[in-house]
């Protein structure tokens, strides 16, 4: 079906006369007659009749008109779908709780008439890369180990530096610390179930407790973050690491610390992956976001995993 001539149907039935919908439609009346006499062809049924006061709808005009009107909404949607600058911005966020999700919600409530698309995509970096090359999405936060890492149009730049804070239970022992040492966590169990066996978070983590001389255990069902949290309120021995931007939310009583770490502070960097080619003038507002706002980069000394030098911050 024409959708110009859908849209001169829907024109014309609003000002009640071909002469005027040529006028708002900026074409001539001849040609007004000939889309409606077309659709009229393709549809097989009268749609205007002429009357000494202009065009009225036929029986068949007036069923047809609703539809009409809606097709030409499924057509502009369609269209801004995928028209830079008119479609919502799609960005992959990993996780709903961590941080990049919270500095998405700050950019929306900065930026409130840009329209994101907030997805989370399962898979590890390579897996991310790939949506963003294929144009699956527009951008998504992973830690880039080395640029051989990046394919060919893909652009990378550490926006997020991210501290570990030690969440424990109030029997722990370092339930009232103001803060701790990477290396006062040897000999304390460190519990992260399901911790991946590989790629970014499986080689940062490797390093880190290679560095410090603490293990990590992932063992053992991973039933949900909720059940988590209540293992750790009741153990007086287990502990885990949370991201300082990660949110987490849990019962008063469960009486939860999150304690930072420090000396150094244990920092996991993330960058923004994106194609260099996309044209989305929302893509560039967010990238100028995130680099005024460099996320909670801690002002004492940082540990930082040998391969993030590799992926430099924007002004570095």
């Amino acid at each position: 079906m024409d959708l110009n001539g859908v849209r001169t149907f829907v024109t014309a039935a609003d000002t009640g006369r071909f002469q005027d919908a040529a006028a708002e439609l900026s074409i001539t009346q001849q040609a007004v007659s000939k889309r409606i006499a077309a659709l009229e062809k393709y549809l097989d049924v009268r749609l205007f009749a002429r009357t000494a006061r202009g065009a009225e709808l036929t029986i068949d005009g007036r069923a047809f008109l609703p539809h009409a009107r809606e097709l030409l909404r499924v057509a502009e949607r369609a269209d801004a779908s995928v028209r830079p600058g008119r479609r919502a911005l799609r960005v992959d966020v990993v996780a709903r709780r961590v941080v990049m999700a919270t500095l998405l919600q700050n950019f929306h409530r900065a930026h409130p008439t840009i329209a994101l698309d907030i997805v989370t995509l399962e898979g590890d970096a390579e897996t991310a890369i790939a949506a963003v090359e294929a144009g699956t999405i527009d951008a998504t936060f992973h830690a880039v180990r080395t640029r051989q890492q990046l394919p060919h149009g893909i652009g990378a730049a550490r926006v997020i530096d991210e501290p570990h804070e030690l969440l424990v239970g109030p029997g722990h022992p370092f339930a009232d610390a103001r803060a701790v040492t990477p290396t006062q966590l040897a000999g304390h169990r460190i519990w992260m179930p399901g911790l991946p066996t590989h790629g970014e978070v499986a080689d940062y983590f490797a390093e880190l407790t290679d560095t410090f001389g603490f293990t990590i255990d992932g063992l053992g069902p991973v039933f949900s973050k909720e059940a988590l949290l209540e293992e750790i309120a009741d153990s007086p021995n287990l502990a885990t690491l949370v991201g300082a931007g990660t949110r987490y939310l849990w019962p008063d009583s469960y009486d939860l610390r999150r304690v930072p770490i420090r000396g150094p502070a244990l920092v996991y960097p993330l960058s923004i992956i994106w194609r260099t080619d996309n044209p989305h003038p929302a893509l560039t507002e967010l990238r100028s976001h995130l680099d005024a706002r460099r996320t909670v980069r801690p002002d004492h000394e940082i540990w930082l995993p040998t391969w993030a030098q590799r992926i430099p911050r924007p002004t570095d």
